[in-house]
């Protein structure tokens, strides 16, 4: 299965009806959109950022179990897993829990660190989404997630 079809049966596979998912922040503005890669290995935006206020608190998108809380290349890091094989991450942030307490959707996870590179900006708070080793928008845990159409690979145009 090539890499794009992949990400679609992953994004078409994320849970419909009423979401047990919200925002992590409160009043958020979307600054970034997720941008992925056209290959999993080149650069791209793997995620959203989110203009939040400086004292601003991060709560996790949904229920689950907290997988990290700590420091990565000097900025901090809260990664939760959720149903179905999700996993959110909220960065950076100054962790308020540990690894392996349970949080249900609105749970303060710590608050806001500022300084998140490549955000336009002065407070972002970067929100990911990934289900196994494959990037998702994280709008679309709140039926938001823009979708873009892509060419198949090997076909050529107009056939």
């Amino acid at each position: 299965m090539s890499w794009f079809v992949a990400v679609l049966v992953t994004l078409f596979s994320l849970p419909a009806g009423p979401s047990v998912y919200r925002w992590p922040v409160i009043s958020p503005r979307v600054v970034r959109h997720f941008d992925p890669p056209p290959q999993p290995w080149l650069a791209g935006h793997r995620g959203a950022d989110l203009a939040v206020d400086p004292a601003a608190v991060i709560s996790s998108a949904g229920p689950g179990i907290v997988l990290f809380a700590g420091t990565i290349a000097g900025r901090g890091v809260v990664s939760v897993a959720h149903a179905n094989g999700l996993r959110t991450t909220y960065e950076p942030v100054t962790a308020d829990v540990e690894i392996g307490d349970q949080v249900a959707a609105g749970d303060p996870l710590g608050t806001i660190e500022i300084g998140h590179p490549g955000c336009p900006e002065p407070v972002c708070l970067h929100w990911g989404l990934r289900r196994g080793d494959v990037y998702l928008d994280p709008l679309a845990l709140l039926g938001l997630g823009r979708v873009r159409l892509l060419p198949l690979e090997g076909r050529q145009q107009g056939r």
